[in-house]
């Protein structure tokens, strides 16, 4: 009867693990994603520097930097627990996605500047090709 409690407790204290480890799940206010227009597919592997400006002294500061995963996303800038207004940069080190691809590129790096109010969301993508970009905010 012991060993039936203790397995039926092992199993309980299991269930309620899962499920709270479930339930805690991180969210965060800033994405970015990066489609290679000339080939129609994502850039994966590229390096993206998150920096905020400093209001006072006008300086960039790094926040964080991640690379882009096999879907050329990164889905996990900047937790929505915290609060993050202010002006920010997105810098894109595209060279050495280029480089990789065996392609000559105009651009070194591209920076997107904007600034975040308020908690929504924030997705920033850019369409990619060697010789052009853009970008929007989407969600």
């Amino acid at each position: 009867m012991k060993q039936i409690n203790k397995t039926l407790f092992a199993i309980l204290i299991a269930i309620v693990t899962v499920t709270f480890s479930f339930s805690q799940q991180t969210t965060y206010q800033l994405s970015s994603h990066i489609l290679d227009v000339s080939k129609g597919m994502p850039a994966s592997g590229v390096s993206i520097k998150l920096e905020k400006m400093n209001a006072q002294t006008k300086a960039w500061l790094l926040v964080d930097e991640k690379v882009t995963d096999k879907n050329g996303r990164i889905a996990d800038f900047l937790p929505a627990s915290a609060s993050n207004p202010g002006i920010y940069r997105l810098t894109y080190l595209v060279a050495p996605y280029f480089r990789k691809n065996k392609m000559e590129s105009f651009y070194p790096f591209i920076e997107v500047v904007f600034e975040l109010k308020g908690t929504s969301h924030y997705h920033v993508p850019i369409t990619l090709s060697a010789y052009g970009y853009s970008t929007y905010r989407g969600n």
